[in-house]
Protein backbone atom coordinates (compact mmCIF):
# COMPACT_ATOMS: atom_id res chain seq x y z
CA UNK A 1 0.00 0.00 0.00
CA UNK A 2 1.20 3.34 -0.78
CA UNK A 3 2.77 5.38 1.90
CA UNK A 4 0.71 8.57 2.28
CA UNK A 5 3.53 10.22 3.01
CA UNK A 6 4.88 9.92 -0.55
CA UNK A 7 1.76 10.70 -1.54
CA UNK A 8 1.77 14.29 -0.14
CA UNK A 9 5.07 14.69 -1.48
CA UNK A 10 4.15 13.57 -4.72
CA UNK A 11 1.07 16.17 -4.77
CA UNK A 12 1.10 19.29 -7.77
CA UNK A 13 -1.42 22.57 -7.50
CA UNK A 14 -3.61 24.37 -9.51
CA UNK A 15 -5.03 27.78 -9.55
CA UNK A 16 -8.55 28.13 -9.78
CA UNK A 17 -9.62 31.93 -10.18
CA UNK A 18 -13.57 32.17 -10.54
CA UNK A 19 -16.19 35.51 -9.59
CA UNK A 20 -16.21 34.60 -6.26
CA UNK A 21 -13.27 32.73 -5.16
CA UNK A 22 -9.68 32.15 -5.61
CA UNK A 23 -8.66 28.84 -4.66
CA UNK A 24 -5.11 26.69 -4.99
CA UNK A 25 -6.11 22.77 -5.03
CA UNK A 26 -3.63 19.95 -4.68
CA UNK A 27 -4.07 17.24 -6.95
CA UNK A 28 -2.20 14.26 -8.08
CA UNK A 29 -2.76 12.33 -11.31
CA UNK A 30 -1.80 7.84 -10.59
CA UNK A 31 -0.67 5.85 -13.26
CA UNK A 32 -0.01 8.91 -15.47
CA UNK A 33 1.34 7.01 -17.74
CA UNK A 34 -2.01 5.51 -18.80
CA UNK A 35 -2.26 8.41 -21.24
CA UNK A 36 -4.93 6.59 -23.33
CA UNK A 37 -6.89 4.77 -20.65
CA UNK A 38 -10.29 6.49 -18.74
CA UNK A 39 -10.12 8.41 -15.65
CA UNK A 40 -11.21 7.57 -12.04
CA UNK A 41 -11.85 10.55 -10.26
CA UNK A 42 -11.68 10.19 -6.51
CA UNK A 43 -13.93 12.48 -4.63
CA UNK A 44 -12.77 12.43 -0.17
CA UNK A 45 -15.18 12.26 2.86
CA UNK A 46 -16.08 14.63 4.73
CA UNK A 47 -12.94 14.69 6.43
CA UNK A 48 -10.51 13.40 3.86
CA UNK A 49 -7.98 15.36 1.90
CA UNK A 50 -5.32 13.49 -0.67
CA UNK A 51 -2.88 11.62 1.76
CA UNK A 52 -6.43 10.19 4.13
CA UNK A 53 -6.85 8.00 0.93
CA UNK A 54 -3.57 6.41 1.68
CA UNK A 55 -3.08 3.91 -0.57
CA UNK A 56 -6.35 2.69 -2.03
CA UNK A 57 -7.46 4.75 -5.19
CA UNK A 58 -3.78 3.70 -6.81
CA UNK A 59 -5.02 0.35 -5.75
CA UNK A 60 -8.11 0.25 -7.66
CA UNK A 61 -6.72 2.27 -10.42
CA UNK A 62 -4.02 -0.44 -11.02
CA UNK A 63 -7.38 -3.04 -10.67
CA UNK A 64 -9.22 -1.01 -13.31
CA UNK A 65 -6.08 -0.08 -15.07
CA UNK A 66 -6.82 3.36 -15.24
CA UNK A 67 -5.45 6.70 -14.90
CA UNK A 68 -6.09 8.35 -11.19
CA UNK A 69 -6.81 11.69 -10.62
CA UNK A 70 -7.43 12.67 -6.52
CA UNK A 71 -7.70 16.27 -5.20
CA UNK A 72 -8.08 17.54 -1.60
CA UNK A 73 -11.02 20.12 -2.16
CA UNK A 74 -10.98 23.76 -1.19
CA UNK A 75 -10.69 23.45 3.27
CA UNK A 76 -8.87 20.16 3.10
CA UNK A 77 -5.21 18.60 3.02
CA UNK A 78 -2.90 21.22 1.46
CA UNK A 79 -5.51 23.11 -0.47
CA UNK A 80 -6.65 26.43 0.20
CA UNK A 81 -8.32 26.58 3.99
CA UNK A 82 -11.43 27.88 5.30
CA UNK A 83 -10.86 31.49 6.15
CA UNK A 84 -11.63 30.47 10.06
CA UNK A 85 -14.64 33.09 10.50
CA UNK A 86 -16.29 31.31 7.38
CA UNK A 87 -19.30 28.91 7.26
CA UNK A 88 -20.23 26.72 5.21
CA UNK A 89 -23.58 27.41 3.39
CA UNK A 90 -26.19 24.65 3.38
CA UNK A 91 -25.48 24.37 -0.54
CA UNK A 92 -21.75 23.50 0.04
CA UNK A 93 -22.24 19.99 -1.12
CA UNK A 94 -23.95 21.52 -4.56
CA UNK A 95 -20.83 24.28 -4.80
CA UNK A 96 -18.70 21.61 -4.86
CA UNK A 97 -20.27 19.71 -7.04
CA UNK A 98 -21.40 22.60 -9.99
CA UNK A 99 -18.77 25.02 -9.72
CA UNK A 100 -15.33 23.82 -8.14
CA UNK A 101 -15.42 20.34 -9.83
CA UNK A 102 -16.21 21.34 -13.43
CA UNK A 103 -13.40 24.26 -12.78
CA UNK A 104 -10.94 21.93 -11.68
CA UNK A 105 -11.13 19.78 -15.20
CA UNK A 106 -11.07 22.98 -17.13
CA UNK A 107 -7.86 24.16 -15.34
CA UNK A 108 -6.43 20.87 -15.86
CA UNK A 109 -7.70 20.29 -19.47
CA UNK A 110 -9.77 17.42 -18.78
CA UNK A 111 -12.25 18.31 -22.13
CA UNK A 112 -15.75 16.78 -23.33
CA UNK A 113 -14.07 13.44 -24.27
CA UNK A 114 -11.93 12.26 -21.51
CA UNK A 115 -14.85 13.60 -19.32
CA UNK A 116 -17.57 11.17 -21.35
CA UNK A 117 -15.26 8.52 -20.09
CA UNK A 118 -14.29 10.00 -16.86
CA UNK A 119 -15.61 7.32 -13.73
CA UNK A 120 -16.37 9.49 -10.37
CA UNK A 121 -15.85 7.46 -7.13
CA UNK A 122 -16.88 9.27 -4.30
CA UNK A 123 -16.84 8.35 -0.15
CA UNK A 124 -19.58 9.87 1.53
CA UNK A 125 -19.84 13.78 0.94
CA UNK A 126 -17.47 13.10 -1.51
CA UNK A 127 -20.66 10.50 -2.69
CA UNK A 128 -22.88 12.98 -2.32
CA UNK A 129 -20.93 15.60 -4.61
CA UNK A 130 -20.56 12.46 -6.85
CA UNK A 131 -24.00 12.26 -7.52
CA UNK A 132 -25.02 16.03 -7.56
CA UNK A 133 -22.75 16.36 -10.23
CA UNK A 134 -24.05 13.56 -12.12
CA UNK A 135 -27.37 14.48 -12.06
CA UNK A 136 -26.23 18.42 -12.80
CA UNK A 137 -24.16 17.14 -15.70
CA UNK A 138 -26.45 13.90 -16.97
CA UNK A 139 -24.74 13.46 -20.25
CA UNK A 140 -21.15 13.47 -18.89
CA UNK A 141 -19.54 11.01 -17.47
CA UNK A 142 -18.86 6.92 -17.97
CA UNK A 143 -20.69 6.46 -14.65
CA UNK A 144 -20.16 6.49 -10.81
CA UNK A 145 -19.30 4.76 -7.75
CA UNK A 146 -20.73 6.07 -4.60
CA UNK A 147 -19.13 5.04 -0.94
CA UNK A 148 -21.70 5.76 2.42
CA UNK A 149 -22.93 8.72 0.29
CA UNK A 150 -25.47 11.15 2.03
CA UNK A 151 -29.02 12.17 0.51
CA UNK A 152 -31.16 13.15 3.31
CA UNK A 153 -30.41 13.38 6.93
CA UNK A 154 -31.35 10.82 9.27
CA UNK A 155 -31.04 11.12 13.17
CA UNK A 156 -28.53 9.37 13.82
CA UNK A 157 -26.09 11.01 11.39
CA UNK A 158 -26.69 14.33 13.26
CA UNK A 159 -25.94 12.48 16.64
CA UNK A 160 -23.00 10.86 14.81
CA UNK A 161 -21.79 14.01 13.85
CA UNK A 162 -22.45 15.73 17.57
CA UNK A 163 -20.51 13.08 18.33
CA UNK A 164 -17.30 13.81 16.35
CA UNK A 165 -17.03 16.98 17.57
CA UNK A 166 -16.54 16.47 20.85
CA UNK A 167 -14.25 13.55 20.23
CA UNK A 168 -12.33 16.31 18.41
CA UNK A 169 -12.58 18.64 21.25
CA UNK A 170 -11.44 16.43 24.20
CA UNK A 171 -9.49 13.36 22.73
CA UNK A 172 -6.44 13.20 20.41
CA UNK A 173 -8.26 12.84 17.39
CA UNK A 174 -7.73 16.50 16.25
CA UNK A 175 -3.64 15.72 16.88
CA UNK A 176 -3.80 12.65 14.91
CA UNK A 177 -6.18 14.40 11.95
CA UNK A 178 -3.39 17.39 11.41
CA UNK A 179 -1.46 14.72 9.50
CA UNK A 180 -3.42 15.02 6.61
CA UNK A 181 -4.32 18.87 6.71
CA UNK A 182 -2.61 21.96 6.93
CA UNK A 183 -5.43 23.33 8.37
CA UNK A 184 -7.04 20.62 11.11
CA UNK A 185 -9.73 23.26 12.20
CA UNK A 186 -10.82 24.72 8.33
CA UNK A 187 -11.48 20.86 7.60
CA UNK A 188 -13.09 19.70 10.67
CA UNK A 189 -15.19 22.80 11.51
CA UNK A 190 -15.90 23.60 7.56
CA UNK A 191 -17.59 19.82 7.59
CA UNK A 192 -18.77 19.51 11.26
CA UNK A 193 -20.52 23.23 11.24
CA UNK A 194 -22.15 23.09 8.05
CA UNK A 195 -23.88 19.51 8.99
CA UNK A 196 -24.99 20.87 12.51
CA UNK A 197 -26.70 23.80 11.20
CA UNK A 198 -30.05 23.56 12.02
CA UNK A 199 -31.26 24.06 8.18
CA UNK A 200 -29.31 21.44 7.00
CA UNK A 201 -32.06 19.25 9.01
CA UNK A 202 -34.22 19.51 5.64
CA UNK A 203 -31.41 18.84 3.37
CA UNK A 204 -32.58 16.33 0.86
CA UNK A 205 -31.75 15.54 -2.23
CA UNK A 206 -33.53 12.42 -3.52
CA UNK A 207 -35.54 14.52 -5.78
CA UNK A 208 -32.80 16.01 -7.40
CA UNK A 209 -30.34 12.93 -8.55
CA UNK A 210 -33.44 11.59 -10.47
CA UNK A 211 -31.66 13.19 -13.45
CA UNK A 212 -28.55 10.97 -13.22
CA UNK A 213 -28.79 9.04 -16.73
CA UNK A 214 -25.21 7.23 -16.26
CA UNK A 215 -24.50 3.60 -14.72
CA UNK A 216 -24.39 4.01 -11.06
CA UNK A 217 -23.06 2.05 -8.29
CA UNK A 218 -24.04 2.75 -4.80
CA UNK A 219 -22.44 0.76 -1.96
CA UNK A 220 -23.24 0.92 1.78
CA UNK A 221 -22.06 -1.21 4.95
CA UNK A 222 -24.74 -2.72 7.62
CA UNK A 223 -23.19 -1.23 10.63
CA UNK A 224 -22.25 2.46 9.39
CA UNK A 225 -22.36 4.71 12.51
CA UNK A 226 -23.19 7.94 9.84
CA UNK A 227 -26.25 6.60 8.17
CA UNK A 228 -28.43 3.30 7.65
CA UNK A 229 -29.37 1.91 4.52
CA UNK A 230 -32.25 4.18 4.08
CA UNK A 231 -29.69 6.40 1.48
CA UNK A 232 -28.91 4.11 -0.70
CA UNK A 233 -32.26 2.82 -1.07
CA UNK A 234 -33.41 6.41 -1.47
CA UNK A 235 -31.06 6.55 -4.21
CA UNK A 236 -32.35 3.23 -5.84
CA UNK A 237 -36.14 4.79 -5.52
CA UNK A 238 -34.95 7.99 -7.76
CA UNK A 239 -32.51 6.48 -9.97
CA UNK A 240 -33.92 2.79 -10.68
CA UNK A 241 -30.55 1.73 -12.92
CA UNK A 242 -28.79 1.80 -9.68
CA UNK A 243 -26.69 -1.10 -8.51
CA UNK A 244 -26.76 -1.76 -5.06
CA UNK A 245 -23.84 -3.71 -2.74
CA UNK A 246 -24.83 -3.97 0.72
CA UNK A 247 -21.76 -5.22 2.70
CA UNK A 248 -22.14 -6.57 6.88
CA UNK A 249 -19.09 -5.81 8.89
CA UNK A 250 -18.50 -2.56 7.65
CA UNK A 251 -18.78 0.68 8.53
CA UNK A 252 -18.78 4.35 7.18
CA UNK A 253 -15.68 3.50 5.61
CA UNK A 254 -16.20 0.92 3.00
CA UNK A 255 -13.00 1.13 0.96
CA UNK A 256 -11.11 0.28 4.26
CA UNK A 257 -13.44 -2.02 6.20
CA UNK A 258 -14.26 -4.49 3.00
CA UNK A 259 -11.40 -3.35 0.62
CA UNK A 260 -11.66 -6.66 -0.91
CA UNK A 261 -15.07 -6.90 -1.67
CA UNK A 262 -15.62 -2.92 -2.86
CA UNK A 263 -12.51 -3.61 -5.46
CA UNK A 264 -14.53 -6.33 -6.65
CA UNK A 265 -18.51 -4.73 -6.93
CA UNK A 266 -16.31 -1.80 -8.85
CA UNK A 267 -14.42 -3.39 -11.36
CA UNK A 268 -17.19 -6.08 -12.07
CA UNK A 269 -19.84 -2.64 -12.32
CA UNK A 270 -17.42 -0.66 -14.68
CA UNK A 271 -16.35 -3.91 -16.67
CA UNK A 272 -20.06 -4.34 -17.08
CA UNK A 273 -20.54 -0.72 -18.38
CA UNK A 274 -17.41 0.30 -20.12
CA UNK A 275 -17.86 1.64 -23.26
Amino acid sequence: MTDPAASIDATRFVDLNGAAYSLRIEFQWLNPELADAPIALFLHEGLGSIALWKGWPQMLCDRLNFRGLVYSRPGYGRSTPRPPEEKWPVEFLHLQAQQVLPALLDALGIGAQERSRMWLIGHSDGGTIALLHASAFPEALAGLAVLAPHVCVEPMTVRAIEQARVTYETTSFKEKLKAYHDDVDSAFYGWNDAWLNPAFLHWDITEEIASIRRPLLAIQGYDDEYASMLQIDKIKAAVDHTQLVKLTQCRHSPHRDAANAVNDAISAFVRKHRC
